[in-house]
């Protein structure tokens, strides 16, 4: 017997992490066109059937925008109407508008750590009225999931959860206590006080950081992986900006409380628990990634702190003689870089070897990696979810947790992508290029820029990959895939990714 406690559709498409937000030029999301363009081919999907829709978190990205502070309180409205009103947003607003005037049409919208603002009752009216109007019918097509409870439906008899992700990530953990109460503030008509609201780390670390550096090197939040391909390439190519980075040094307290508090061990006001020298620990754990930290701690003090390991490494940079010259037999990496300054390799050449150091044997691009947010997230789900869908990694995943049962999905992102392939790495008049792009540091630089492919030609250096997951019903069950997303003419094609597809038994 069906579950009528729940919602229920015929086929469900899932898109995560739009990131609709920023003035042009700062803005990542390049293909509102053609996400507007799926959204209308998933609207002509099984006609008379029901079809459901969920943007599965950070639909907008208010960090990108010029708010109040770290959430947007007095000026939501006026932020989420300048997001309507981007030339590259618009179809996705009108076509989405479109979508909930169909019968047998539901669009989910589900709360991100980007776009909190989202749970604010001014907010969801304003995109109501962008989406709906007056008209009821397509008002009550609309839902809103931002509690943190995620979404959960029936496909057939198959049981679906889809949630964000960031509630395992303990950067970026949302306190919806917090959030309900200024809600009720700005419906009690309670004017919120901007300096009582608490942001977790990693929105701290995007708005007081990221976002200043992003101003010189727009493609710092694209590339892949992000600590050891990407803030490593921005520590070479100007070593001014781990200056900047050290400034989220204080932040890691944040980070600290939240993994605690996400393991049960501390409560909101025990903040004495954890000392200095290991919150700064974990800090540069998680801005140079392993193979930059270990290349500076091998040539520092022990005692040396988190602000003095930055110093010393942005000294270093600018200045080769005040370097200690690295082991040619360790590892490669930061201790590398050092080594073959000295020993007169340029800069360029000295980051594409590091680069292909840190990038040897890496995962990040493999759907079938059992990453942290897949074994956090699954060993928070019951049993009976048949398919759990995330996003907020920005990567690509398909996973089959139990044969025949259970499965997992997270479906990627739809703002741009970087990556370095071996065609770039393993030649160095390829690399010259894209150095040259790097050191440009704009987006209208990196949209511009191609690779050598594989097969031979060339291709452009941001990847073209957006991506949905479909749960659908079929004769003889319920089938999941994760699809790429292609333009084709005035409409979409979506493409199965190869080994993706999961039928439920």
């Amino acid at each position: 017997m069906a579950d009528l406690s729940i919602p229920q559709h015929d086929d469900l498409y899932v898109v995560s992490d739009l990131h609709m937000g920023g003035t042009p030029g700062f803005q990542i999301l390049k293909q509102g066109p053609r996400l507007g363009k799926l959204i209308r081919w998933v609207a002509q999907q099984r006609p008379g059937g029901r079809v459901g829709l969920v943007l599965n978190g950070d639909v907008i990205d208010s960090l990108a925008e010029n708010i109040n502070g770290y959430v947007a309180m007095d000026d939501a409205v006026a932020m989420i109407e300048r997001i309507f009103g981007y030339e590259n947003f618009a179809p996705v607003w009108d076509a989405l508008a479109d979508f909930v005037k169909q019968p047998g049409r539901s669009l989910v919208v589900v709360v991100g750590n980007h776009d909190i603002e989202l749970a604010l009752p001014p907010v969801q009216w304003a995109i109501r009225q962008r989406l709906a109007g007056n008209d009821d019918a397509a008002n009550g097509r609309i839902f809103f999931s931002t509690t943190g409870a995620g979404y959960a439906c029936l496909v057939r008899n198959a049981r679906v959860f889809c949630t964000h992700g960031n509630e395992v990530d303990d950067w970026n953990l949302t306190d919806y206590e917090q959030l309900s109460a200024l809600a009720a503030q700005l419906n009690n008509g309670t004017p919120p006080d901007p300096s009582k609201w608490e942001p977790n780390a990693g929105t701290r670390m995007v708005k007081d950081v990221m976002n200043e550096v992003k101003r010189k090197f727009a493609w710092i939040d694209l590339l892949k992986p992000e600590t050891k391909a990407a803030v490593g390439v921005l520590a070479v190519l100007d070593p001014g900006q781990l200056s900047k980075l050290s400034r989220g040094m204080p932040i890691i307290w944040g980070k600290i409380k939240g993994d605690l508090k996400l393991r049960g061990w501390l409560s909101a006001d025990e903040s004495g628990v954890v000392d200095a020298q290991a919150s700064e620990q974990v800090a540069l754990q998680h801005l140079l990634g392993p193979n930059l930290l270990g290349g500076l701690q091998s040539s520092a003090p022990i005692s040396a702190s988190g602000d003095d390991l930055l110093r010393d490494a942005e000294a270093r940079l600018r200045s080769p003689a005040r370097r200690s010259p690295a082991s040619p037999e360790g590892t490669l990496g930061w201790g590398q870089m050092a080594w073959d300054k000295v020993t007169g390799v340029d800069t360029q050449e000295a980051l594409r070897r590091a680069l292909m150091d840190w990038l040897q044997e890496d995962k990040t691009f493999d759907v079938s990696d059992r990453d942290s947010t897949f074994k956090a997230v699954s060993a928070k789900t019951g049993p009976s979810v048949d398919f759990l869908i995330t996003g907020h990694t920005h990567l690509e995943r398909a996973i089959e947790i139990t044969s025949g049962r259970r499965f997992y999905y997270n479906c990627g992102t739809w703002i741009r992508l970087l990556r370095f392939p071996d065609t770039v790495l393993k030649d160095t008049q390829a690399f010259g290029e894209i150095y040259s792009v790097l050191v440009d540091g704009s987006m209208q630089a990196i949209d511009d820029a191609t690779v050598p492919a594989a097969g031979g030609g060339r291709m452009p250096f941001v990847m073209d990959q957006t991506s949905a997951v479909r749960v659908a019903s079929t004769n003889d069950g319920v089938v999941g895939n994760l699809l790429h997303v292609v333009d084709s003419g005035e409409s979409v094609t979506l493409q199965p990714v190869a080994n993706t597809e999961f039928r439920r038994r």
